[in-house]
């Protein structure tokens, strides 16, 4: 039996996104804390990032309207995007909470979510996302990001992983 030649891996792509959303999210329930989970890039370039977050998102809030971003935290970009097949406006502003992107429906429903800088260390970024979904967290932005996501109890809901 001879050795068939192997499809060269460079040219096959998979059916899935390019970039998959590194995303948790806390369960539907009452609103508990500062964020409805976490986030973490794979880049600091907004355009290429938002397009596999909203598609996911769009499946607990339907049509995504608006994002809102700190501006500081990206590159630069556009005030529109178009993601299937509709406009969604982008506003970034200065005053945006540090390292938090929100998501709105045209009912004004949101998703706020706590972005994980796309360099952190992966450990440190799983138990960042984990701990900001946690069902009744209510740690602040910035204790998420200094403690790195400490153990939750075993009392807690689990996270809902999208």
């Amino acid at each position: 039996m001879s050795a068939q030649p192997s499809p060269d891996a460079s040219t096959h792509r998979s059916q899935g996104p390019d970039a998959t959303p590194r995303l948790r999210l806390k369960r539907k329930a009452p609103v508990s804390g500062h964020v409805d989970g976490a986030w973490w890039p794979h880049s600091d370039v907004l355009m290429t990032e938002l397009p596999d977050l909203l598609s996911v998102l769009s499946v607990r809030l339907g049509v995504v309207a608006r994002v809102m971003y700190n501006i500081d935290e990206w590159k630069p970009a556009p005030r529109r995007m178009d993601n299937a097949g509709r406009t969604i406006g982008l506003d970034g502003y200065h005053r945006q909470p540090a390292n938090t992107l929100e998501v709105l429906d045209a009912r004004g429903n949101r998703i706020v979510l706590l972005v994980v800088p796309a360099d952190t260390d992966p450990d440190r970024a799983h138990a960042i996302l984990m701990a900001a979904a946690t069902a009744d967290d209510a740690t602040t932005v910035e204790s998420l990001l200094d403690d790195g996501g400490q153990p939750v109890p075993a009392n807690h809901g689990s996270p809902e992983r999208i």
